[in-house]
């Protein structure tokens, strides 16, 4: 890959909603190759911090069901909307594979927590940059349910669920992007 190839794929990398994702399974041995990249991000001492449920079938199925339930028993009648109720669920079922993001705190705690959340957040990053040159289109959500997801994931004692990354494939993963002038976001300092 030449730098040119690169940096186009860092700068298109976008998130994309499960609506425009296609009706076409992801096997699992491109899921392998997307978890697999995410495991070499960065981490300090080691501590490989990062955990990934991935759903598909029925469990991907139950987590839509979860997340609309949610959604419905956390909020009061009068604001509750049907459509939103099942847009939650859908995308859960427009997509071809959910991973459950989940972050294991290392048991001797010798590293701050925002250290390992900012690991699990590269692995992401690493997963999204390779579903990206696959054309699968890639969206992490963090709903307000999260703290409840132990009630349909596994997880293990001091391990916790940061959000879910919905995939799909999709017609055109790479979309130019915009962002602001980088002379509005750098200081440089001599």
């Amino acid at each position: 890959m030449t730098n040119k190839d690169l940096n186009d794929l860092i700068r298109s990398r976008r998130s994309i909603y499960p609506p425009e994702f296609l009706d076409k399974p992801i096997s699992k041995e491109t899921l392998e190759t997307i978890l697999t990249n995410g495991t070499y991000a960065p981490n300090y001492k080691k501590t490989e911090p990062w955990r990934f449920k991935v759903l598909q079938g029925a469990s991907k199925a139950k987590l839509g069901q979860f997340l609309a339930n949610a959604y419905k028993n956390s909020t009061p009648e009068k604001q509750f909307l049907e459509k939103k109720y099942h847009k939650i669920q859908e995308k859960a079922e427009k997509s071809s594979a959910v991973i459950a993001l989940c972050m294991q705190r290392d048991p001797q705690e010798r590293l701050e927590d925002w250290e390992e959340l900012a690991a699990v957040a590269m692995a992401v990053q690493n997963m999204w940059l390779t579903a990206t040159q696959l054309g699968i289109g890639t969206y992490w959500g963090s709903p307000k349910a999260i703290h409840k997801a132990h009630k349909i994931i596994p997880l293990a004692e001091g391990e916790r669920c940061l959000g879910f990354l919905f995939l799909g494939y999709v017609k055109d993963a790479r979309q130019p992007g915009i962002r602001l002038p980088l002379e509005e976001r750098v200081v440089w300092m001599d």
